[in-house]
């Protein structure tokens, strides 16, 4: 599959806020955004009034890149939410909520979702006792989400979880740091989302 291998604070710049890839040099000084917070390149602070068109893809691509998902793999997860019984648009923001490599970030045990991904695909982390691999996995009520024990010493891990204070832990989601554990406690809902996101945009995008 093929990943984005170049600056993710120009992603940041391009979006004009914040999408919290970096870790915690999002909430130091050294922020692009903070820095530059004007979309990147030769005409970046000269780029006029975006079309209705333009509006709806930026969102889109926000959001896709927030979540650190190919175009494909948004679509499908887009297509799955229209098959869920209500609305659209906040079905696909719980669908992307409740992917494995989402919940180990917002639990704290990493400093970004990319930084999730990556250990979920080596295998530090474990739901209901059993290995697990997949950063797109599902996560249901009643889920826990742990560390794995040979996984516990690895010192990234232990300071992205010190540094858990800067990010509020949800309110559908019980972090248990002394046993390296979390619980997923409900589904989330959209006014626990506090991203600025226009889900409707989105579908507006794909209902052309």
């Amino acid at each position: 599959m093929a990943r984005y291998r170049g600056s993710v604070c120009r992603l940041c710049r391009r979006e004009t806020q914040k999408l919290y890839l970096k870790g915690d040099r999002c909430y130091s000084d050294k922020c692009a955004v903070e820095r530059r917070a004007y979309p990147p390149g030769q005409h970046g602070q000269g780029r006029g009034k975006l079309s209705d068109y333009g509006l709806q893809l930026r969102e889109k691509q926000k959001v896709k890149r927030m979540y650190g998902l190919a175009e494909n793999q948004f679509r499908l997860t887009y297509k799955r939410a229209t098959r869920v019984r209500g609305v659209t648009g906040h079905n696909l923001l719980m669908l992307l909520e409740i992917r494995l490599d989402n919940v180990v970030y917002r639990l704290g045990f990493a400093g970004s979702r990319a930084q999730a991904r990556h250990w979920v695909r080596h295998g530090h982390f474990t739901l209901n006792g059993k290995k697990v691999n997949v950063p797109s996995l599902k996560v249901r009520v009643g889920d826990v989400v742990a560390v794995r024990e040979k996984s516990r010493e690895i010192a990234q891990l232990k300071q992205a979880m010190e540094a858990v204070a800067r990010r509020q832990i949800p309110a559908w989601l019980e972090a248990d740091p002394g046993n390296f554990q979390g619980t997923i406690k409900a589904l989330p809902a959209r006014e626990e989302l506090t991203m600025p996101m226009q889900e409707q945009l989105i579908v507006e995008l794909y209902s052309r």
